[in-house]
């Protein structure tokens, strides 16, 4: 059965003139003229039955129609892109470079990698760790960051969502317990560098005194954590990340809450390279695994109650 598939160089028209909301930045894409992108797309209009584009004076924005295409249509242009480039560089290893969080590479993004590397054979993805702010890299494709931020000359998109709430190992619990926010009088607090006012800001949220707490203090957050689970203390332990920890039973959360959100997960990609196929296909992962992560019950984890 034949597909009824729009005219190739009409739809490739309308995908250049949505994505920049613009039919001359279409046409310069393009090396064609204005008028040209502006019949094709009426001509893709007519042919759809379908307004894709309101027209105010030189202005286009995409209607409603529009814009839940332009999403289809992309990613067919990017499953064709990495396609042919998988066709024509057969063997050859294409390199992907992103650089996450520390913490975030070691709790969520390590035990999932093996899944995109089975998704996507022949890539090197060349892995870093670094708190630094974008602008600030050397190289890069793909950052993962906490935000949301201003990232100059990028594209970014927020993937995962994160709560805090108190964490410790079971032994420490079983000698000094915690019914209560102000048993954590008696208790060490963990502290981060990179996460300097994350107790301050529980505590607030629990209504208690933050004044006089005993406190430890770590440059890298997964210190913390590592402190927590040899019972140093108590550390404020992010979900989804720690998820492992809490099934397993290295950590337990003595509190059911509150459990306070902290700022989420955005990656971010250079504008040059956020369309090239492979750095597209890798946030498109990135999406998907944190829609997945989101959809798992946190409230299922288990207490220490």
């Amino acid at each position: 059965m034949a597909r009824n598939l729009p005219p190739f160089p009409a739809l490739r028209a309308f995908e250049a003139a949505a994505r920049h909301e613009s039919f001359t930045a279409a046409a310069n894409e393009l090396h064609v003229t204005h008028g040209a992108i502006s019949r094709q797309v009426a001509a893709f209009e007519i042919w759809l039955g379908v307004q894709v584009f309101q027209r105010r004076g030189k202005r286009v924005r995409l209607t409603d129609d529009g814009r839940r295409y332009l999403s289809t249509v992309q990613a067919a242009f990017d499953s064709i892109a990495l396609a042919t480039d998988q066709l024509r560089d057969t063997g050859v290893i294409q390199v992907l470079r992103v650089s996450a969080l520390p913490t975030f590479a070691m709790k969520w993004l390590l035990p999932r990698l093996h899944q995109f590397q089975r998704k996507v054979p022949n890539v090197e993805l060349r892995l870093s760790t670094s708190n630094a702010p974008v602008e600030t890299l050397d190289s890069f494709d793909v950052a993962v960051r906490r935000g949301p931020a201003h990232w100059p000359n990028c594209v970014s998109g927020h993937f995962l969502g994160e709560s805090e709430v108190p964490v410790c190992s079971p032994a420490l619990l079983q000698r000094l317990p915690i019914h209560s926010a102000d048993d954590l009088a008696r208790h060490v607090l963990l502290h981060s560098d990179t996460r300097p006012d994350a107790w301050s800001h529980w505590l607030t949220a629990a209504g208690v005194n933050v004044r006089c707490r005993k406190k430890q203090s770590f440059d890298h957050f997964y210190l913390a954590l590592q402190a927590a689970v040899d019972g140093l203390g108590v550390a404020l332990g992010p979900l989804p990340m720690l998820a492992d920890e809490l099934a397993s039973g290295r950590l337990v959360m003595p509190l059911p809450g509150p459990r306070v959100d902290a700022r989420g997960y955005w990656w971010v990609a250079r504008r040059e390279v956020a369309h090239a196929p492979l750095v597209a296909l890798f946030c498109e992962w990135l999406q998907t695994q944190g829609d997945q992560t989101a959809q798992t019950k946190t409230g299922d984890l288990p207490d220490a109650r």
